[in-house]
């Protein structure tokens, strides 16, 4: 399944499918490049990420794909380059919700790439989902994150104080929904 969306002139295609074992080596070397972006925010992220860890997490969501339980999606573009990462996770069956993350590596950043994988992701969910509620949690700091979910169209709800422990620190964050409409 590859799902394209519309761009901007200028902009790169972006397209978003189910992650691959095969991911790991694009999805290792977009992190060591987008070190200084990520770390503050994503708390799996570290100066020494390796090869590994992005092989055992891969392994892992794939496995979640096809069980349905998480739904990771790798962000490409049209020759197939690696962008970044999309992903449902945290699911709340008994409430029919769930949280959609993000992230893009640092060349593509503030080129719309991860606006334009969120509103795919979230046509995704709605088309192959029971889910009525999608949520984005943002760091109240995480400035391009939050810019993200805004541009997406996503309704800013309110600041949850200590929603987030980063680096073991507690961190106030802006939580944001997409609703199933009827």
């Amino acid at each position: 399944m590859v799902i394209p969306a519309s761009r901007p002139l200028g902009a790169p295609q972006v397209i978003i499918r189910p992650c691959s074992a095969d991911d790991a080596p694009a999805m290792h070397e977009a992190v060591r490049e987008s070190l200084a972006e990520l770390i503050p925010w994503m708390p799996w992220c570290h100066p020494e990420y390796s090869l590994q860890e992005a092989r055992s997490w891969l392994r892992v969501q794939v496995q979640a794909f096809n069980e349905r339980k998480w739904f990771e999606f790798a962000i490409v573009d049209e020759d197939g380059r690696y962008l970044g990462q999309c992903g449902l996770n945290q699911f709340d069956d008994l409430n029919r919700r769930c949280n959609l993350g993000y992230w893009v590596r640092t060349r593509t950043a503030g080129r719309g790439v991860a606006t334009r994988a969120v509103c795919l992701l979230r046509e995704w969910a709605f088309a192959h989902t029971t889910l009525v509620r999608i949520e984005i949690v943002v760091a109240s700091g995480n400035h391009p994150s939050l810019r993200v979910a805004e541009k997406a169209g996503a309704a800013r709800e309110g600041l949850l104080r200590h929603r987030l422990l980063l680096h073991g620190a507690p961190a106030d964050a802006v939580m944001f929904s997409f609703v199933r409409q009827a």
